[in-house]
């Protein structure tokens, strides 16, 4: 729905929420000292190394580093983007969400959440209305022979509520409200404001989110007629880019599926599942989007691309490698699986059988071989002039790999393949070290907490420590130590915001460049008693103002002794000296 949530709504949420209550109905906590443990959710691992605060209302596991507040928890966990997870959260709460709109940043109008529980009813009912034509009207007879020669069965017919559209230009018209219908995308409006049905006389498959609610349609015809497929459009729920047809019934099998299977269809999920190939998605009419890879990428650790081995199967495969190259981070795999000319999923298990299809997912071409076969568009290698156009073509595809194991081996090969070394960075390597013959990552070596670090940290965990600054008349001017910048955008985020804890604070750093760093340090362990926070806070700023200011002195004195200083210096010397006494 358009309209964004106030700020001030996420806040109180965040307040009103216990998040130990909320992690502990999805994944039961024990109290372990002032803190609550479990084993993590996010990574496989024996002993609990979960942990969630309530006074900062954090959570953070220091086995895999996943950490946030209440909202990042139901992100990660139910596999939600952010206005999906204040909703739970909200319903688990249990108020409505707020929105607002307007022409400028200040001026907010109160927009009616109603408006979209209506779209997401209208997109319900016209599906159940749907199936019920297929199930019972003559039309409906004609989509259901067209299934039973696919070999579909009624319990997958169910299980994807596939419905059929009838051949009429007014069939939804009479049963839903206007209005809604077109804001749903049912309905096309004329030039002179007539409406006719935009689905008619098509098999229909229902495309739900991850929630499980109706956001669009796709349609099949059931002759040769064009076009063959028809996918609703646009609407304030529904982007094709975004969303993938068959992740929902997927979702609702395995939260956690070994691997997923991307083909190219609505009716190649449909016959995969009939043969119990029951882990299959397919883009929306469109090519296979980062954002979609992203999204597959929430749940599983290894995805097969699936294509038909034609030339259109071919480019939208190496359209999916595109897309997929700025989403390889370390532990994510991708295979890449061309089925013989002529052939689709539903013809091949006919012909061939499961047990042999299942064989051909499990020896898929992987990524990293698929690339290099693929890029430079077949140029020679023996000549310096081929080895030349694959660079080009590659160097610039590996640029969007994240840094990583991944990224270095990839361009290895590269670097391999066309005997010229130096095509990556060595700064973007991961530092390493050797041991014996061989080489191994890098350790991080646990160090003290440098004082710096630790004021910052404090104010982050406990940000009413801000007031502390204003009363005790402590100055900053002067600090330059790493990371003074982030202090700094702190103490002044806190002044504006004036969040209640660490949760609220967390929030309003969402997104921005210092949101890693933040959420290190909220999570940061540095053994200050319950109570003792205050005067932690307050001897560590004033030791780090006492270190800004002999240097200050230190560097002036200096000057004075090389060039001399002006007037306006001298005074700040004195001053600096006084002060010292």
């Amino acid at each position: 729905m358009s309209g964004r949530i106030p700020r001030q709504f996420i806040d109180d949420l965040l307040v009103r929420v216990d998040i130990v209550d909320l992690i502990d109905s999805r994944v039961p906590l024990k109290k372990s000292g002032a803190n609550y443990v479990a084993r993590c959710p996010f990574h496989e691992e024996k002993t609990p190394s979960f942990s969630v605060n309530r006074t900062k209302q954090i959570y953070h596991c220091f086995g895999c580093g996943a950490s946030g507040n209440a909202i990042g928890f139901l992100m990660e966990f139910n596999h939600l983007g952010f206005v999906e997870a204040v909703e739970d959260l909200a319903a688990f709460a249990g108020i409505e969400v707020p929105r607002e709109v307007g022409h400028g940043f200040n001026v907010p109008v109160a927009v009616d959440r109603q408006n979209l529980v209506q779209l997401y009813q209208i997109l319900s009912d016209v599906a159940g209305f749907y199936a019920e034509q297929l199930r019972s009207s003559s039309e409906g007879r004609r989509a259901q022979e067209y299934l039973s020669k696919r070999g579909v069965s009624g319990e997958v017919v169910k299980n994807f509520q596939l419905g059929y559209a009838p051949d009429r230009w007014d069939a939804l018209l009479g049963r839903f409200n206007r209005v809604e219908l077109v804001e749903a995308g049912l309905l096309v409006v004329k030039d002179d404001g007539k409406v006719y049905d935009r689905f008619r006389g098509r098999l229909m498959f229902p495309i739900r989110d991850r929630r499980q609610r109706v956001v669009g349609f796709g349609g099949r015809v059931l002759d040769d007629s064009l076009p063959k497929y028809l996918n609703s459009p646009e609407t304030p729920v529904f982007s094709k880019g975004k969303e993938l047809y068959g992740l929902c019934e997927l979702l609702r099998r395995a939260s956690k599926p070994v691997r997923v299977l991307v083909v190219e269809g609505y009716m190649d999920v449909i016959a995969l599942a009939q043969f119990g190939i029951d882990y299959a998605v397919a883009a929306l009419g469109t090519a296979t989007s980062k954002a979609q890879i992203d999204l597959l990428f929430r749940f599983t650790s290894e995805l097969v691309f699936c294509f038909d081995g034609d030339n259109a199967g071919r480019q939208a495969a190496w359209k999916a490698v595109d897309a997929a190259l700025p989403c390889l981070r370390d532990g994510r795999q991708i295979k890449i699986m061309l089925l013989p000319q002529g052939q689709d999923p539903d013809s091949l298990l006919r012909s061939e059988g499961v047990e042999s299809f299942l064989e051909r997912i499990a020896s898929a071409e992987v990524f990293s071989d698929y690339f290099f076969a693929n890029i430079g568009g077949g140029a020679d290698i023996g000549t310096v002039e081929g080895r030349a156009q694959v660079v080009a073509a590659a160097k610039p595809a590996l640029d969007k790999v994240p840094a990583g194991y991944f990224r270095e081996m990839m361009f290895a090969r590269l670097q391999s393949l066309v005997a010229m070394p130096g095509l990556v960075d060595v700064a973007e390597k991961p530092t390493r070290i050797k041991s014996g013959r061989n080489e191994l990552p890098a350790l991080k070596v646990p160090r003290s907490i440098s004082l710096p670090r630790r004021v910052i940290a404090l104010l982050v965990q406990c940000p009413r420590l801000a007031d502390l600054v204003e009363r005790q008349g402590i100055q900053l001017v002067g600090l330059d130590f790493a990371g003074v910048e982030i202090l700094k955008d702190v103490l002044r985020v806190i002044a504006l915001e004036k969040p209640e804890n660490s949760a609220i604070l967390l929030e309003v750093y969402r997104g921005s460049p210092h949101e890693s760093a933040i959420k290190a340090l909220a999570a940061l362990d540095l053994g200050v008693p319950a109570g003792g926070e205050e005067a932690e806070f307050g001897g560590a700023l004033l030791q780090l103002c006492r270190q800004a200011r002999e240097r200050m002195i230190n560097r002036l004195i200096d000057k004075e002794g090389r060039e001399g200083l002006v007037s306006e210096e001298k005074e700040l010397l004195r001053k600096l000296l006084r002060d010292k006494l």
